[in-house]
């Protein structure tokens, strides 16, 4: 960690009427923290991702608060509080739901005492060794989050040159940006994350070294990638980061067989169902609506299941079969990176499986696949499909009259319309040979 020695800091105090940072935009909880920090004579400052976001007009979901008083220090001002974590030690001070996180200031180097721990790759493991502001502000990641804003005299404190950069909307690593990347391979996708979020500009230097280091990603832990995919694709802003995983050679490491199979498209139709499908997230995450991790793991690995489908039925495989086979497939070897639980790769999967009955409009059939759990999130993902190829249109518009019709009433128009399989004009329940087949799943 002896680099951080060599990044200069300077404070520069922005003062009240050079910054758009108010009183009115911050929790009213977290200010409770912050002046009851600097009424027992701590340094107290709300800082971070709050800070940053107030700046460029957002709206922060989370105050985060750096002091200088320890874990156990802030436990002792508020019976509310719990201590937590042991890579870096944290003081929660709960009100109802919500939470204050209270950070004490990181020091730059190892004292000796233990409480700092790096892999050999120069991962960290653990962290409490505490410091000054200085030493805190040049720990952060990046300079857009190493703003603090001071309660007494309503400033902000920068540092490392992030006021600037917020202002240029330029995303940048303090100090050398591979030695931060292996330290916390996955600050990779937080600066796709951050860039796709704020739309900010990846600095060159900060972009240069991701396409490189992007093979880190596998010794992060399943579970955390799948919370950062959460907030990547969850937050309102699926589209333009999965663009930017893209740009920056992240996205062959997140999510290896759906990235071949967009490469191996050359139509294009695959990438412009999902980039469709992340838009319409988007559109729901703005209006309130809620988006199902199950969907949204549908839409990105639907690629690959397109692919590894097209392979078993290649082989001579039935394609019933060949669809089970393909959602195992493709489900099993993306744990490998990310940890889907599966109360989503279950549903997930049967999306994917149900797309190939509404293709079927024998009267059970219909009937049978209006009345699955899964219906609506099937549908919804088969009317994506359009996006891709305009050959399931009819499909989809059958399937969207059908949920509007009175039981009885689809049941006659069914009963009335000859099947393609019988002869001219034959009524539909003299068809003597049931058809067990399904049309293809990929586009």
């Amino acid at each position: 960690m002896s680099e951080f020695h060599n990044i200069p800091t300077t404070l520069r105090v922005i003062p009240r009427d050079q910054h758009n940072v108010s009183r009115r935009d911050v929790s009213p909880n977290a200010l409770r923290v912050l002046y009851r920090l600097r009424e027992s004579g701590f340094g107290a400052y709300l800082v971070g991702g709050a800070v940053r976001d107030l700046l460029v007009g957002g709206h922060p979901k989370d105050f985060d608060v750096a002091t200088d008083a320890t874990p156990e220090q802030v436990k002792q001002l508020f019976r509310n509080c719990r201590l937590i974590g042991r890579r870096f030690r944290l003081a929660h001070v709960v009100f109802g739901r919500e939470i204050i996180e209270v950070a004490t200031f990181r020091a730059n180097a190892d004292d000796g005492s233990g409480d700092r721990e790096t892999h050999e790759g120069g991962r960290v493991l653990r962290d409490n060794v505490f410091g000054s502001i200085e030493d805190d502000a040049v720990r952060r990641d990046f300079t857009a989050n190493a703003l603090y804003y001071a309660i007494e005299d309503f400033s902000v404190r920068d540092y490392v040159g992030g006021f600037e950069d917020v202002r240029n909307r330029v995303l940048r690593l303090i100090g050398d940006p591979e030695t931060r990347y292996r330290e916390d391979p996955v600050r990779m996708l937080r600066a796709v994350r951050l860039a796709a979020k704020l739309d900010f500009q990846i600095e060159p230097a900060t972009a240069a070294p991701l396409p490189r280091l992007a093979p880190l990603l596998a010794e992060a832990a399943p579970a955390r990638l799948f919370e950062e995919c959460l907030k990547l694709f969850l937050t309102g802003h699926a589209a333009a980061s999965f663009e930017g995983l893209e740009r920056h050679g992240l996205l062959d490491v997140l999510f290896p067989e759906s990235a071949l199979a967009l490469k191996s498209n050359r139509s294009g139709a695959l990438r412009r169902m999902v980039i469709a499908g992340l838009r319409g997230t988007d559109a729901r995450v703005a209006n309130d609506e809620p988006v199902s991790p199950a969907f949204l793991f549908a839409l990105l690995l639907w690629p690959a299941y397109c692919r590894a489908l097209a392979q078993l039925q290649s082989g001579g495989m039935h394609t019933a079969e060949a669809e089970r086979r393909a959602a195992d497939r493709v489900t099993v070897h993306q744990l490998n990176t990310i940890a889907l639980p599966r109360r989503f790769s279950l549903p997930m999967q049967e999306i994917w499986l149900l797309q190939s009955r509404f293709s079927q409009r024998q009267r059970k059939r219909v009937f049978r696949l209006l009345a699955h759990p899964r219906f609506r999130a099937a549908f919804d993902f088969f009317s994506l499909r359009l996006s891709a190829s305009p050959e399931h249109a009819d499909d989809v518009a059958f399937w969207r009259e059908a949920q509007q019709q009175p039981g009885d009433a689809l049941a006659a128009q069914l009963d009335a319309q000859p099947s393609a399989n019988d002869a001219e004009g034959a009524p539909r329940r003299r068809r003597r040979r049931r058809r067990g087949g399904s049309s293809a799943g990929g586009e």
